[in-house]
C-alpha cells in the first residue's frame, strides 16, 4: 500500500501564494515505481479538475485555468511532488488532492488539503 500525505494548504488573500507538497510513502518499491504525479482540485458542488501533472522525466501538463500562475515540480528520490501557486484568486478555493500513478497500475490519492482564497 502507498500513502500520499499532503501539506501546505491554508487561507490566503487574493493575489497571495501558497506552496503545497505531497510525499509518497509505504510499499512504493524502487524509486522508479512512482510514475506520473499530479494535483487535482474539487470545489463544492463541482467535479474534480486537473491542476497539473508531472512525469518522472519532468514533462508537465497544466489545467487551462492555471495560466502560468502555478508551477509543479517533483523530487524523484523523495517521491515528493510540489505545487507552487502564485497570484491566487478566490476561484482557486477548493480541496486540492495529490495523486500518483504506481507501476502496479494503481492510482493513489491523498486525503486532500483545503485551499481558501479570500477576496
Amino acid at each position: 500500500q502507498v500513502q500520499l500525505v499532503e501539506s501546505g494548504g491554508g487561507v490566503v488573500q487574493a493575489g497571495g501564494s501558497l506552496a503545497l507538497s505531497c510525499a509518497a510513502s509505504g510499499n512504493i518499491g524502487s524509486m522508479f515505481s512512482v510514475r506520473t504525479m499530479g494535483w487535482y482540485r474539487q470545489a463544492p458542488g463541482k467535479q474534480r479538475d486537473l491542476v497539473a501533472t508531472i512525469t518522472r522525466g519532468a514533462n508537465k501538463k497544466y489545467g487551462d485555468f492555471v495560466k502560468g500562475r502555478f508551477t509543479i515540480s517533483r523530487d524523484n528520490v523523495k517521491n515528493t511532488v510540489y505545487l507552487q501557486m502564485n497570484n491566487l484568486e478566490p476561484e482557486d478555493t477548493a480541496v486540492y488532492y495529490c495523486n500518483a500513478d504506481h507501476q502496479s497500475g494503481i492510482t493513489y490519492w491523498g486525503q486532500g488539503t483545503q485551499v481558501t482564497v479570500s477576496s
